[in-house]
């Protein structure tokens, strides 16, 4: 017996908004949880690099699409420390801008079990 093929997502949204830590909304009401945040290099390695040198932290963040609990939202500064922004807005060539004008990466749209994911990637600083 063959597999049934996942239906066709159609596009990635084309917002999303900060509602809470870990929390974003979509145009059509939609909640996406951040799953897991891939820092790279690591703090530590960072921290090895010799003086005066500039090393860019790469985050990759994974969001699920799913239903969550509403509740009050928070001030959302320790994400920001992550470099998560407040706002993402689809931007031409599969990538998202950000609320720092910062450009995303979408690595991957696709569908896991029965839950909708969207990978990012942040791009280094001055890509267009």
């Amino acid at each position: 017996m063959e597999a049934e093929a996942s239906p066709p997502l159609g596009l990635p949204p084309c917002c999303l908004w900060f509602r809470r830590p870990g929390i974003y909304e979509d145009e059509k009401g939609r909640t996406w949880v951040t799953v897991a945040l891939q820092i790279s290099p690591s703090h530590r390695a960072w921290g090895r690099g010799s003086p005066g040198s500039t090393h860019e932290i790469s985050i990759t963040v994974y969001m699920w699409q799913m239903p969550v609990h509403p509740q009050t939202p928070r001030f959302p500064s320790h994400l920001l420390v992550f470099g998560l922004p407040l706002k993402w807005e689809l931007y031409p060539g599969r990538r998202y801008q950000a609320t720092d004008s910062r450009l995303w990466e979408i690595v991957d749209h696709g569908q896991i079990n029965s839950m909708e994911q969207l990978i990012l990637k942040r791009l280094p600083s001055g890509s267009r």
